[in-house]
């Protein structure tokens, strides 16, 4: 039976609240505050008793007892650990703030004040006034509904909430909505860009022109982001074995993944001069605005820092470059994917520019040997009376890009039998890339 007394300090006052003793159904004494009114303690304390029998008795969950507890619980609380947990979990410190900025940005809009107030046509209807108030992007839109997703998953792994309330907002394309489209630099713009920083005189971002001009060679022959580069040391680099290596630390890598990589043999022989004996390759990079490095030199050189491409920032002028460079000239795609690090190769099709200028090159390279019928390609190059090929061979094109020139070969009677069509291309290594 529960116990209903008041405190020492209580006794003899009217007005003094009333308390109950009782057991509960795992065995420990708990004290709570009733009423000024005894006969309403008294049936405080029956309640109490009868819910220890029905946990008992099993035909009360404490569990979901305590789940529902917690839908009742303040937000704030529950933010103030998810801002820890982001703060231990391998991610960038700009990365955890940004997230729980938009994941409070959110729960502010929408007014919720507990756990059990988050609703996702709430969230989906705020967001959706954001977007038009504030001219959102679909990617910056996409980026409010993963964070409040994110969170509400770390609700259901710490077992505060059942099922998350917010999954299920469906993402915006944003593909048909991108505010801020890059593109490639050619080998010659790069050049332009390299030659006008070292060649400018002045100081960008508190660095020299050669200091721009080693970063900007860095990011375009290896692919490194801006913090990565940033992070570079003299242990970074193994030079002198048969194949020279680049290390980038998982904390510095945006997978938080150690990578390794290797390196261009003339950036190699870069490398030998650039190297301090102490510290960082490019002290405070991470804290320079690049884009600005960038977009200063891109005008002395006399090339646009925005075209209808895209513009030509740092990540672009770089690693956007190296990964079009490296398959313009000869790389397959899941070699560009390693060395860019994607983990898809969806991403590096992202990074990829390839201009019409680019495909007709490749329709140039296209063979027409072995044709079923030569008058369907009336327009290609015949042989000779001997049966020889003197018009194929490495040719010149007018762009200046070396390639074969191929011939079409008369086909007999007996040989059309045998043709099915277009036989693949054999590989030349005297033909060069473009």
């Amino acid at each position: 039976m529960a116990s209903i007394f008041k405190l020492g300090r209580d006794k003899g006052k009217k007005n003094a609240c009333w308390y109950y003793q009782y057991i509960d159904h795992e065995g420990r004494k708990r004290v709570r505050k009733g009423f000024t009114d005894k006969s309403l303690t008294v049936q405080a304390a029956a309640k109490a008793e009868h819910d220890v029998r029905m946990r008992k008795t099993g035909l009360i969950d404490p569990q979901q007892e305590q789940l529902a507890d917690r839908r009742k619980s303040a937000i704030r609380e529950h933010l103030d650990e998810y801002r820890k947990s982001l703060r231990t979990k391998e991610t960038t410190e700009k990365h955890a703030k940004l997230t729980l900025a938009r994941v409070e940005r959110v729960i502010e809009g929408c007014g919720f004040r507990t756990l059990g107030n988050i609703d996702a046509d709430a969230v989906e209807s705020f967001l959706a006034d954001l977007r038009e108030e504030e001219d959102l992007g679909h990617r910056t839109y996409n980026h409010y509904v993963q964070a409040v997703e994110g969170f509400c998953n770390w609700l259901v792994a710490r077992k505060r909430l059942t099922h998350n309330p917010v999954i299920g907002i469906p993402r915006l394309n944003a593909e048909t909505d991108v505010r801020h489209a890059r593109r490639a630099l050619s080998p010659e713009e790069f050049g332009k860009l390299v030659q006008a920083a070292r060649d400018s005189g002045i100081l960008v971002q508190c660095y020299g022109g050669e200091t721009r001009a080693r970063i900007y060679i860095l990011s375009y022959m290896t692919g490194l982001r801006k913090g990565e580069i940033a992070s570079l040391t003299r242990d970074s680099f193994s030079l002198d074995v048969e194949q020279p290596t680049l290390t980038v630390q998982a904390g510095a890598s945006k997978h938080r993944r150690k990578d390794v990589l290797p390196l261009h043999p003339e950036l190699v022989s870069l490398l030998r001069e650039w190297i301090p004996t102490e510290g960082p390759l490019f002290p405070e990079l991470a804290r320079r605005k690049t884009w600005l490095m960038v977009k200063k030199d891109l005008e002395l050189a006399g090339i646009p820092y925005e075209t209808a491409a895209g513009i030509a920032d740092f990540h672009a002028a770089g690693r956007h470059t190296h990964i079009t460079e490296l398959l313009r000239n000869g790389a397959s795609l899941p070699e560009a994917k390693e060395l860019a690090r994607h983990q898809d190769v969806k991403m590096t099709m992202r990074y990829t520019h390839i201009g019409i200028d680019d495909q007709a090159r490749a329709l140039k390279r296209l063979p027409c040997q072995h044709i079923v019928s030569k008058s369907d390609f009336s327009g290609c190059q015949q042989p000779s009376a001997g049966g020889g090929n003197e018009e194929s061979g490495n040719e010149e094109t007018p762009d200046g890009v070396r390639g074969s020139v191929v011939s079409c070969q008369s086909v007999s009677e007996a040989d059309s039998m045998e043709a099915a069509g277009i036989e693949p291309a054999s590989c030349d290594p005297s033909v060069s890339a473009s």
